[in-house]
């Protein structure tokens, strides 16, 4: 026989307080669902992102992550650029806990800030977006010198960069330069897989490097006629720099 209070219907409170447990928290579901959708998004930006840099053969793996880290970017149009302060952060994501008044304050600068690249990745960006000329990129590589090239490409010049290089100093050198010019060439030839770039040039770089090392040749071919004891300083300086131009040849196989 069935005990009576087995069968008992729920009082008025318990019967509400089972609908209340049953009901649906949609602030907190539609909050999980944005949640999703952005970690969606995020993935499918960083994705192609990743297919971009090996599309584009980016030189190190540094340069691929700043890439994908980047992916949230979207490049400048025209009408963005403009002068004086702006009402709107440039970059969402980084900026997304300032207050109003601090996005105000933020200030466009005109200036641009000297060719000082801490990596190869800024290197390559900069060479790329600021120093546009000919003239402008020999000079930033006569600033940073050849021990801050070969500090920076220690890993690996890039692929198609060691050609560019060569071809602005070959089309801007002047002879006041080539201890400079040398001090780079002596850089580059001690970063890594070097070998395999110089294998990559095209013929025209070849060419630029050629014409390059022909120029050296003149601008510093020493005095005949005098002993080594005779020599002044000068003229040592320039015998150890033809001693460097001979070892650079066969470094870069121009023998």
């Amino acid at each position: 026989m069935l005990n009576p209070h087995q069968c008992a219907l729920p009082s008025p409170a318990q019967a509400c307080a089972m609908e209340e447990n049953s009901m649906v928290d949609f602030k907190a579901l539609e909050k999980e669902l944005q949640a999703a959708l952005a970690a969606d998004e995020k993935y499918k930006r960083e994705n192609a992102a990743k297919f971009r840099a090996v599309a584009q053969r980016v030189p190190s793996y540094e340069d691929f992550r700043g890439i994908v880290l980047a992916s949230h970017l979207k490049p400048l149009e025209r009408k963005d650029k403009m002068s004086g302060k702006r009402t709107a952060p440039w970059n969402c994501h980084a900026t997304r806990r300032k207050t109003f008044q601090e996005d105000v304050a933020v200030e466009v600068s005109e200036e641009e800030t000297p060719f000082q690249p801490g990596t190869s990745a800024e290197f390559y960006r900069d060479w790329r977006r600021r120093l546009r000329s000919g003239p402008e990129r020999y000079q930033a590589l006569l600033r940073l010198g050849g021990p801050t090239l070969g500090r920076l490409f220690q890993t690996d010049v890039g692929f198609g960069l060691l050609g560019e290089l060569l071809a602005t100093l070959a089309n801007h050198m002047r002879p006041a330069d080539r201890a400079a010019v040398l001090g780079i060439l002596r850089g580059l030839a001690g970063t890594g897989r070097f070998s395999l770039n110089l294998s990559l040039l095209s013929p025209s770089e070849l060419e630029c490097c050629r014409a390059l090392f022909e120029k050296l040749q003149a601008m510093g071919a020493p005095g005949a006629g005098a002993g080594q004891e005779a020599l002044s300083g000068e003229q040592r300086g320039a015998e150890q720099e033809q001693d460097l131009l001979q070892e650079l040849r066969e470094l870069y196989q121009l023998r």
